[in-house]
């Protein structure tokens, strides 16, 4: 089983190729998705410290190019954990001032992942 580690909130065995933005609401990550974990929003992005999945989704890189934010940060909503992983947590629910952090992820990938390695 791969460990998540979440920066200020503690280490959890975490399954294999579970979406990263549900590990981390599964283990109180306090993390927004707005979208629902659809790469539209933004607000499921997390800061790698180590663990860094090598891919992206089409739909992650695509939105990250159009925000400018490629290399910046990354979606949870649209990474796998398929290793032991360290996160920062880059936009908090409990400080945000939304009513709720989103509606729950859907447990696979959305929209269906297409990978490429920029």
């Amino acid at each position: 089983m791969p460990k998540l580690t979440i920066e200020g909130v503690g280490e959890f065995d975490v399954d294999h190729e579970i979406r990263l933005v549900v590990a981390i609401e599964d283990n109180n990550g306090d993390i927004n998705h707005a979208c629902g974990g659809n790469a539209r929003c933004t607000t499921c992005r997390v800061k790698f410290i180590n663990g860094e999945p090598d891919g992206y989704s089409q739909a992650e890189y695509e939105k990250l190019v159009q925000t400018n934010s490629l290399g910046e940060y990354r979606l949870s909503c649209q990474c796998l954990v398929e290793g032991d992983m360290t996160v920062r947590v880059l936009d908090r629910f409990s400080i945000s001032g939304r009513p709720d952090p989103g509606p729950r992820p859907e447990d696979n990938i959305t929209p269906e992942p297409k990978w490429i390695t920029p």
